[in-house]
């Protein structure tokens, strides 16, 4: 075949480094709050993330999607979805490295830091088996409030043995659990849940227990994520209400639940990812913490998703800027490498700025996880200060983090132009899972909600959350000028409404509200945690308005040398 042109200037695939090593960000986060214990277990994880076997595999689990079996060939019901090996694989991966189960089984100082950290190579390298790792670590503080499930249940969910066979639980070495809440008629509105269960005392809970009775739950769950657990936290009502209930997929006595996979979802990304609609034909289930308090016993579970939710939309944003960089570097236009023309160089330093901020954002509500450690049964530490910061700060950033993700994506695969938004690179998958985050656990405005539900219920949580924003007040004047103005606005918003005109012009507000704290803590970690220069550059463009929209558009008080810093900082 004659060749008709050599093919050069092109980039090279990212492939075979250290995620954890290579990131000096997360490297000083891990050491600022207490993980370093964890370095070695960090870089070996590290490795494996950003190897072409790692690589290839998430490829792999993204091209072949799950697959429902409803029936067995003699037509039998067996509700089966079987994945594609390199899924098993990614999820072994990530239960060696204890990334399910790391505070649980093994409780110290820094314990959610460094869980967050191997979150966060796990989500940059494939997000799809991250939803039911997140599920698993996040099922333990909800189902601690009933001790005689977890006495049951936890040593095996917290094993770092994955079995992904699809039989009894006491059969297997490891588990994995999920959870369903939404329903069709009502969404976030759980309350509006029509799923009913009801006791039933004739039905022998063997292999259970004693104390623990059984229900039959009768309904259905609109989107249920990862329906190949083996148990699921389920919303359903009783005479007293909401009701939070476990519900394993096999029963005590060998045969399949009755849990009925109706279809999988046709999703627009985290396609490795199975996500269901079920249906319930009298399951069995058991009841977590109070019948009638299911939205207060699941909540445990869903603010430690939530805090899933930031890590992710912070690890595409890393791995968005990594690949745009290393593109730069390795591609020449007008007689430059990329990363060399000063245009682009601003552009991959604003969108390191903003990946560096999310990420610091992350591991400061990660570190108020380990300072507000949950008591036996369950029950958060809400007299600590920490207590209180995490209550809030987790609505704040998950909200902010990923609004901004989907933005920062985008530009990141500009910088690729056509070669970013072909298939058979790694941006279109980043992207496709850049919207995901801000839906999953609360979409926007149940966030923002959230956040006026707190200060109105708590308003010490607002409190706490200032006093972390205002440890780096006298360091820069923007800073303190928009610290001050912010606190006027607290002060306004934790009297209580008067009228009904106050109370709407709250609510309508919520976003603004919720997006000044977020900037707020975002540059007090910043200046207390970020070179000088560095962290001027992101106070004067989010705060000081010296800034535009668009990503690459820092204001001119912006150094060369301080772009070159964020540059080197974004490979």
């Amino acid at each position: 075949m004659t060749q008709t042109h050599t093919v050069f200037n092109q980039a090279s695939e990212l492939v075979d480094y250290d995620m954890y090593l290579s990131d000096p960000v997360l490297n000083d986060l891990i050491h600022r709050h207490g993980a370093a214990w964890a370095a070695a277990q960090l870089s070996a994880y590290g490795r494996f993330a950003g190897s072409t076997e790692g690589i290839e595999l998430a490829r792999q689990a993204n091209d072949n999607p799950p697959v429902l079996h409803t029936h067995d060939r003699f037509g039998n019901r067996i509700d089966e979805v079987k994945f594609h090996p390199a899924y098993h694989r990614l999820m072994q991966a990530a239960i060696d490295a204890g990334i399910h189960s790391m505070p649980w089984a093994t409780p110290r100082p820094g314990a959610h830091v460094a869980r967050a950290a191997l979150m966060y190579m796990a989500f940059q390298n494939e997000a799809g088996h991250c939803c039911p790792i997140s599920m698993t670590y996040s099922v333990i503080p909800a189902l601690r409030r009933q001790p005689d499930l977890a006495a049951q249940w936890e040593k095996l969910i917290c094993s770092t043995v994955y079995d992904g066979s699809f039989r009894p639980a006491a059969a297997k070495s490891g588990l994995t659990v999920g959870m369903g809440m939404t329903e069709k008629q009502g969404g976030s509105d759980v309350r509006a849940n029509t799923t009913r269960a009801v006791p039933a005392p004739t039905l022998a809970a063997a292999g259970t227990a004693p104390g623990i009775k059984p229900y039959l739950l009768t309904g259905h769950k609109w989107f249920t994520s990862a329906p190949m657990s083996d148990a699921f936290l389920i919303l359903a009502q009783t005479e007293k209400g909401v009701t939070c209930f476990f519900v394993p997929r096999w029963r005590p006595d060998g045969s399949l639940n009755t849990l009925r996979i109706q279809r999988l979802k046709d999703k627009m990304g985290n396609k490795s990812n199975a996500s269901s609609e079920l249906e319930f034909e009298e399951a069995l289930g058991y009841i977590v913490g109070d019948e009638g308090r299911g939205v207060a016993t699941i909540i445990e579970m869903v603010n430690h998703t939530r805090l899933d939710c930031m890590i992710g939309a912070a690890a595409l944003m890393r791995q968005a800027t990594r690949q745009a960089a290393h593109h730069a570097s390795g591609r020449a236009a007008f007689g430059k490498l990329l990363i060399d023309q000063p245009l682009m160089a601003s552009v991959l330093a604003d969108l390191s700025l903003e990946s560096e901020a999310a990420i610091r954002m992350t591991m400061r509500v990660a570190e108020a996880y380990d300072k507000s450690v949950a008591t036996a049964d369950g029950a958060s530490n809400n007299n600590s200060a920490e207590a209180q910061f995490k209550r809030i700060a987790s609505a704040v950033s998950k909200y902010w983090i990923c609004k901004r993700a989907p933005m920062h994506v985008a530009e990141a695969l500009e910088c690729l132009g056509g070669n970013g938004y072909v298939e058979s690179g790694p941006m279109p998958r980043l992207f496709r899972e850049s919207p995901l985050l801000g839906i999953w656990e609360g979409s926007g405005n149940v966030i923002c909600l959230d956040v006026l539900r707190a200060v109105a219920k708590e308003p010490e949580t607002l409190d706490a959350f200032m006093a972390e924003v205002e440890k780096a007040c006298g360091v820069n004047r923007s800073f303190d000028a928009y610290v001050r103005k912010l606190k006027r606005y607290v002060a306004d918003l934790k009297v209580k409404a008067t009228t009904a005109d106050i109370a709407l012009s709250r609510e309508q507000g919520a976003r603004r509200l919720v997006e000044q704290l977020a900037l707020a803590l975002q540059a007090s970690l910043m200046l207390q945690q970020a070179h000088k220069d560095v962290a001027n550059a992101f106070v004067s463009s989010r705060l000081g308005n010296e800034g535009g929209f668009a990503f690459g558009s820092l204001p001119s008080s912006v150094k060369p040398k301080t772009i070159k810093t964020l540059v080197d900082r974004s490979r």
